[in-house]
């Protein structure tokens, strides 16, 4: 069964507030990086799935929109990969 690697990045949508970003970039300005501007934290979500791609890439589009991002707030995009199978010795 073919085996795949998943990235799922999650940002809040850029018309909420990101208090969190906020306070890591007054943060960067205190400590004299004042050059950096309109900073937004986000979260990264690493995953593996087995399956066929289809199967796989439905689901996982499922599990995104459902679970891990609130489509009212955040937008989530992601990567799927295909891992090699391990070389038999």
């Amino acid at each position: 069964m073919p085996e795949f690697r998943a990235v799922v990045h999650v940002m809040l949508r850029r018309s909420i507030l990101d208090p969190q970003g906020r306070a890591v970039e007054a943060t960067l300005h205190r400590l004299g990086h004042a050059n950096v501007g309109d900073l937004r934290v986000g979260k990264r979500i690493e995953l593996s799935l087995t399956g066929e791609r289809a199967d796989v890439e439905a689901q996982l589009a499922r599990v995104v929109e459902r679970v891990l991002s609130n489509p009212v707030m955040e937008d989530a995009t992601f990567e799927l990969h295909e891992v090699a199978p391990a070389a038999s010795a």
